[in-house]
């Protein structure tokens, strides 16, 4: 499994997936507060830095999954 460096805080589980490796599972919010924190962003800053740099990266198969909680008003 690919972990993401400096974000073991915001792992919240391993993902399974039929015929497939299993991959790690990052809460978004955790992550963001993570890049707040540790790197001193506002949290524009760490939204686009997130949406761009660690979900936009694709590392083959075992690239890990983002979750944000899901809320009925998504609907």
């Amino acid at each position: 499994m690919l972990k993401a460096d400096g974000l073991d805080d915001a792992i919240i589980g391993i993902g399974e997936r039929c015929g497939q490796e299993d991959i790690l599972v990052y809460d978004v919010g955790k992550v963001i507060d993570i890049l707040i924190q540790r790197d001193g962003m506002n949290y524009d800053e760490a939204h686009e830095f997130f949406s761009y740099n660690i979900v936009g990266a694709w590392h083959g198969e075992e690239t890990p999954i983002w979750v944000r909680p899901y809320t009925e008003d998504e609907d």
